[in-house]
């Protein structure tokens, strides 16, 4: 895969571990001649760890061998979150700390989620863009506040807090993004 076609979510072999793209930087040459750089911030998906891959235009990384899989959340207990395989029912356990960040978003009725799997082992988990959570408690929306775009915050049914309009009130259904944890839309 040339450096110019390797997107944000791709998975790529560096060094040989898979590693998940987080964000891409493209550097124009300011010289006739010179090359575009791209810089890459990545996550390796077995060891956890946050790496910077620079390429020149021409050069190129491998698609990393690895699948991902439709899976339903079943439970969590004080070490794991245990998430079912919706093809062959396979169970598998992430520990809670690798899934720290995606935690907030995640509900029994999470419909989009894919686990990562590399050498039949799950390495990650990847939520959908967009999930819908209910308001448990929040202050009551105010008549006519609905033109301005004042916010104020709310709490989910999972426990995460985010800012809303002023106009959405308790027991509401709202679309959060996961990657920047902010209010999209009312579902």
């Amino acid at each position: 895969m040339l450096a110019k076609e390797i997107k944000n979510g791709a998975v790529v072999n560096y060094h040989g571990a898979p590693c998940l793209i987080e964000s891409v930087t493209v550097q124009s040459p300011s010289a006739r001649g010179a090359a575009t750089l791209y810089k890459y911030r990545a996550r390796n998906l077995v060891t956890k760890q946050k790496t910077d891959i620079v390429l020149r235009g021409g050069e190129s990384l491998d698609e990393a061998d690895f699948e991902r899989r439709a899976v339903t959340f079943m439970y969590a207990d004080a070490t794991h979150m245990h998430f079912l395989d919706q093809t062959d029912y396979n169970q598998y356990a992430l520990p809670l700390e690798d899934v720290a960040d995606e935690t907030p978003y995640i509900t029994e009725q999470l419909e989009g989620m894919q686990t990562m799997i590399y050498n039949g082992e799950c390495v990650g988990l990847q939520l959908p863009l967009v999930v819908e959570l209910k308001v448990v408690e929040c202050d009551p929306g105010v008549r006519g506040n609905s033109a301005t775009s004042r916010t104020k915050p709310a709490k989910l049914e999972t426990g995460l807090v985010i800012q809303v309009p002023e106009y959405l009130s308790q027991d509401e259904v709202v679309k959060v993004d996961t990657r920047t944890g902010q209010f999209v839309s009312r579902a």
